[in-house]
């Protein structure tokens, strides 16, 4: 396959200035920030901010509603300013992700729909607060026998779902984050190789990025407990979408053994792929300017070692 062409950084994401200086940054904190999911509670500012500071976290992801629903909450425009200031100030890079029931390519054309309308709307509260992207699990197709047929029928309702919304997204604005899934049911796109046929379904339109789960690919069947085989993937992403498409970092190990397809995060150095994989992904040179944010079990507690376990990490492998 040949290599894409790079993405121009301020067509691909909201902090486009932002994203461009740390891809040429010395300092490992602006150049992979390194952070996790956190709760909104009282607010973004009073919950999530203050929660960012008590955990050390240098960059964070939201839900900017309930993730198991439907509703499209409403912010508070001037706590969604307040917000979007001081990360501005702070330099922080801030992320939603999309709810869990989300699925684009569902046979159940209530769910399709729902799923589309509340897409479009978690990008719309992404621009309000300032967020670089929205992360959205790419789905499933739902069907008992695997048919073909409804596999090629589900991809279409991907591509004429998302190429509108990616078409209506400003330059500057944020960025749509696909994010293969583990492998479980009839997945749309589960690990690094199906990425093929999903960009190509919205022409690897430059608003869309990809969200690289490290539990999802190697649940997957990606080989990232191996030597290398970090580098490989990241190397093969760029492959399949060009420099730039690799815009976030999912950092989870993973409780069972590689190709289980059982979406079930551990704790960073607790679990089957181990902390090499980490290493070697901050040490990449393509992964110059890509966050990681953890979603590991209490990642988002005092206590949690797993910020400092990853911040460890790309210290060994940036030294």
């Amino acid at each position: 396959m040949t290599p894409t062409p790079p993405i121009d950084p301020r067509t691909a994401s909201a902090a486009g200035a932002a994203f461009t200086a740390a891809r040429t940054s010395t300092d490992p904190q602006f150049r992979n920030p390194v952070g996790t999911h956190v709760q909104v509670g009282k607010g973004l500012v009073a919950g999530a901010l203050a929660s960012a500071d008590e955990l050390g976290a240098e960059t964070i992801q939201v839900f900017v509603g309930n993730p198991r629903g439907w509703a499209h909450s409403a912010g508070d425009p001037k706590v969604d300013a307040a917000f979007r200031a001081e990360t501005e100030r702070r330099g922080m890079r801030t992320f939603i992700h999309a709810p869990y029931l989300v699925n684009l390519g569902s046979p159940t054309p209530a769910t399709y729909e729902k799923s589309a309308a509340v897409l479009a709307h978690n990008l719309k509260r992404a621009a309000e607060i300032g967020a670089e992207g929205v992360v959205v699990h790419t789905g499933s197709f739902v069907d008992k026998d695997g048919s073909p047929e409804k596999f090629a029928a589900a991809m279409t309702q991907v591509r004429e779902a998302l190429l509108p919304i990616l078409e209506d997204l400003d330059d500057d604005g944020p960025s749509l984050l696909l994010e293969p899934t583990a492998g479980q049911g009839r997945s749309l796109c589960a690990g690094v190789e199906d990425l093929v046929h999903y960009l190509g379904a919205v022409d690897l339109h430059p608003k869309a990025g990809v969200c690289l789960d490290t539990c999802h690919v190697f649940a997957a069947g990606e080989p990232l407990d191996e030597i290398g085989g970090a580098t490989r993937a990241v190397d093969r992403i760029t492959e399949i979408g060009g420099v730039g498409r690799l815009r976030l970092v999912h950092a989870n190990d993973s409780m069972d053994v590689r190709g289980a397809f059982k979406d079930r995060h551990q704790n960073i150095g607790a679990g089957h792929i181990g902390v090499d994989a980490f290493r070697e992904l901050f040490a990449h040179p393509g992964m110059a300017g890509v966050p990681f944010v953890l979603e590991t079990p209490g990642s988002r507690e005092l206590g949690n070692d797993d910020i400092a376990t990853l911040k460890r990490l790309r210290a060994e492998a940036l030294s």
